[in-house]
């Protein structure tokens, strides 16, 4: 199917949102902030007279709007949280056709497109004498993505009967994630005997034991396979000693651990706890996200004979549709990778490419049975 031409009007409208969200310094350090831009999109609703629901919990703000009460077909999910940047990246710039700037890619052009999507389909229906009860989709927007989701997405999925969901939150133009790895973060003790570092020999190196033990581990992780679609091991921080010339006698590693369907995260913690010798605790533990089959996703794939359903090594919120039995993909525009870096941006052709493909889609929806 040929892609639409997205009107110049619609473009420059999710451009120009996009870039009001950008100027938000939504950081989990600033929560003024997330509230002010949740403010700023329910202001943006109320002044197309589309009735939506706003929640918080623990202080994190979520929007929805559906169709009817508690129910939706097909759900668009975003977020509006970011990590931390720089003052400069919150000053939104365009060059050489992308938008640059902290949550360009992750993930304000999400929340900008589903917002003027949603806007767009319910005007038609209404000029077609229907009402918002005729809408193939709704839209949550969520403020805690990037610290868990468990007060945005975990919460408000639980409360809703949703038959399919796209988290644009990944994925490119041509490729849509069905699988994302689930994450096991543990934390590995290991203890010694201190002494004067001019006497090693007095004493027992808790550094040296967590090595052996991280050598112990890393053994288990020593799977090749096409694309890395495998369990994965990073030793991503460690603290230890008091003094360069003290024989630390206390050292704590992290380890952030990948695992796909192939894992057991409780058997594979358990292997892992019986061949160290130090102390070893989960700190985390999330689900894979696991998108299933579902005619919607076989329309998509009719529609545009260019698209590739694959995986991603990252987590999203996407993993808690898995947990509430709710189909779906993940799926997102072009963005070079540049997600959380200082060169964050996203390509505008790829973002309005993905708008036209998603209203295509939601036209066609209405014939498809759940």
């Amino acid at each position: 199917m040929e892609n639409k031409t997205i009107h110049p009007t619609t473009a420059a409208e999710i451009l120009r949102l996009t870039k009001d969200l950008i100027r938000f310094k939504t950081m989990h350090s600033a929560p003024d902030e997330i509230h002010r831009c949740a403010d700023f999109i329910s202001d943006y609703l109320k002044g197309h007279h589309i009735h939506h629901q706003t929640f918080e919990h623990n202080g994190y703000p979520s929007i929805l709007i559906l169709p009817r009460p508690d129910d939706a077909p097909i759900l668009l999910m975003s977020h509006i949280d970011v990590v931390d940047a720089p003052e400069s990246l919150f000053d939104p710039a365009e060059k050489d056709g992308s938008l640059y700037g902290r949550g360009a890619i992750d993930d304000k052009y999400a929340a900008a497109l589903s917002l003027v999507l949603l806007k767009e389909h319910i005007q038609r229906l209404e000029k077609a004498g229907k009402g918002v009860d005729a809408l193939p989709f709704g839209i949550l927007i969520t403020s805690d993505e990037e610290v868990g989701g468990h007060d945005g997405a975990e919460k408000v999925l639980a409360d809703v009967k949703v038959d399919f969901c796209i988290a644009l939150d990944g994925g490119t133009l041509n490729k849509v994630v069905s699988r994302e790895k689930g994450l096991l973060t543990l934390k590995l003790i290991a203890n010694g005997k201190s002494a004067h570092g001019a006497r090693p020999w007095l004493g027992e190196n808790a550094i040296e034991n967590l090595i052996a033990d991280f050598n112990t581990i890393k053994a288990e992780f020593n799977q090749t396979g096409p694309g890395h679609w495998h369990r994965t091991l990073n030793f991503s921080k460690i603290q230890a000693g008091q003094s360069f010339n003290q024989v630390p006698d206390r050292a704590e590693a992290i380890f952030d651990i990948r695992y796909t369907e192939d894992d057991d995260p409780e058997t594979l913690f358990r292997l892992l706890q019986e061949k160290t010798s130090g102390e070893l605790v989960i700190e985390e533990k999330e689900p894979m996200f696991l998108g299933g089959e579902s005619p919607y996703l076989d329309l998509l794939v009719d529609m545009y004979g260019d698209i590739v359903v694959g995986n991603e090594h990252g987590a999203s919120d996407a993993r808690f549709l898995s947990v509430r039995g709710i189909r779906g993909i993940v799926w997102g525009p072009e963005g070079d990778n540049s997600a959380h870096t200082l060169t964050e941006h996203v390509r505008l052709d790829s973002l309005f490419a993905l708008y036209d493909r998603l209203d295509a889609f939601m036209e066609k929806a209405p014939g498809v049975v759940p």
